[in-house]
């Protein structure tokens, strides 16, 4: 046995090396939706609301997609459903392209919706396969150490969209009232085709990586289940509470993420004061605290048990969204950017809280996990509403993920344990 676990580690080693890939790819899509809020706001002049319909695209495909990505990847397994993934991810990066010469929000939101159907497959297959590939008993530590990749990506895009996206230019209606009809017209298109060329790159890479997949062996991985747990349907395997539970803490995480970042800078210009493009470096310090927590945390969770983990720091970030609501100036920020540490072990953590003990019912339980994820189409657009309805007040928009947190907080004290209702 001694002699084939280093044998069996090394087979691991290059499908997880790539799945990692998945991690740090989905996390750049995510995270540069919080540069194109705001940019496409001032591009296609938009309210709060209608900006969120970025979030909406992406994550209502989460919905729409988890039950087919599900059934793709019980027919056709891991690999196959994240190449798939990929391929379905760079048509809409690519079709940035029509939706910039266009100046079409409509054509946008497609091309999100688009990419949104990629990620869910991507998701459902790679979050399952990261926590299977490797012993049980690590599986939380090692989806954990995945997701500090997307962590990493939270860094990265934020400062590329500062550099290539973001143009520093802003007007007030005032002056663009005053300007020519053709100035104005050329203003618009000129920031909306700043988004072509980073799109372009990111499909390119994502059909590299598409190919590169054909060519690697992965291990399907069989799951065993709990003694005296038969398989269920769809909808039966939320006969396990715990899995019910981890779906309802997912839906609040992910919109209470998405509402974090969505506004963050707006928050950083409103709040703090600051230009759209320093707004934009302090998003990227935002996700550097969001990569070092998951780090932090994949160390932590060899300690303490990743339930307690996930308590704590749901309990913390509740505080922090509370400093962000009544405080002022740049303590706004600095509460933000504590949040982005406390928030990152959360996904991971919680998906694989849900999964555990189901044994078959394994890819079932990703799928309806995936599509929890619709809370980031959901909780940012009543965020943007109730900015709205309080005269574009960032700040107060911010009660919704305070409220998010405290239920992940119950989740990591209650919900999280292991229970199987009888049919």
């Amino acid at each position: 046995m001694t002699r084939q676990e280093p044998a069996t580690r090394k087979k691991y080693l290059v499908p997880f090396m790539l799945v990692v890939s998945l991690f740090f790819l989905w996390g750049m899509a995510h995270n540069l939706d919080s540069i194109l809020i705001p940019h496409l706001k001032k591009a296609c002049q938009l309210n709060n609301r209608q900006s969120t319909l970025v979030d909406t695209a992406v994550f209502l495909a989460y919905f729409l997609m988890a039950l087919p990505a599900g059934m793709i990847l019980k027919k056709w397994g891991y690999k196959i459903s994240m190449i798939l993934g990929l391929v379905v991810f760079a048509i809409g990066a690519f079709l940035f392209v029509p939706a910039a010469n266009l100046l079409s929000y409509e054509t946008f939101l497609i091309a999100l919706f688009i990419i949104g159907c990629g990620l869910t497959i991507l998701e459902t297959s790679a979050n399952p396969y990261a926590a299977v590939l490797g012993d049980p008993a690590k599986a939380t530590s090692r989806l954990n150490l995945a997701a500090s990749f997307n962590g990493l990506a939270a860094m990265i895009a934020p400062f590329i969209g500062s550099v290539f996206i973001l143009s520093g230019k802003s007007f007030t209606e005032t002056e663009l009232a005053a300007m020519p009809d053709v100035s104005r017209s050329a203003y618009f298109l000129e920031e909306a085709a700043s988004v072509k060329m980073p799109y372009i790159i990111l499909g390119a890479v994502l059909l590299l990586i598409a190919l590169i997949f054909c060519f690697i062996k992965f291990p399907e991985i069989k799951t065993k289940s709990i003694a005296g747990t038969p398989q269920g349907s769809f909808f039966s395997v939320l006969r396990h509470r715990h899995l019910s539970w981890a779906v309802v803490a997912q839906f609040f995480y992910v919109g209470a993420q998405v509402c974090v970042t969505s506004f963050f800078i707006r928050m950083a210009q409103q709040g703090a004061g600051f230009d759209e493009k320093t707004a934009a470096y302090y998003l990227a310090i935002y996700g550097l605290l969001f990569m070092v927590g998951r780090f932090v945390g994949t160390a932590l969770l060899q300690f303490v048990s990743s339930h307690r983990l996930l308590a704590l720091y749901a309990l913390i970030s509740a505080v922090l969204c509370l400093i962000a609501i009544l405080g002022d100036g740049a303590y706004v920020i600095y509460a933000l950017g504590g949040i982005g540490f406390f928030m990152s072990v959360m996904f991971p953590t919680i998906f694989a809280l849900g999964i555990n003990g189901l044994g078959d019912d394994t890819k079932l339980g990703s799928s309806w996990l995936i599509m929890s994820i619709v809370g980031g189409a959901i909780l940012p657009y009543g965020m943007g509403t109730l900015i709205d309805l309080n005269n574009d007040h960032i700040q107060i928009g911010y009660t919704i993920p305070m409220f998010c947190f405290l239920i992940i907080l119950y989740f990591g004290l209650k919900g999280h344990q292991v229970k199987t209702n009888t049919l």
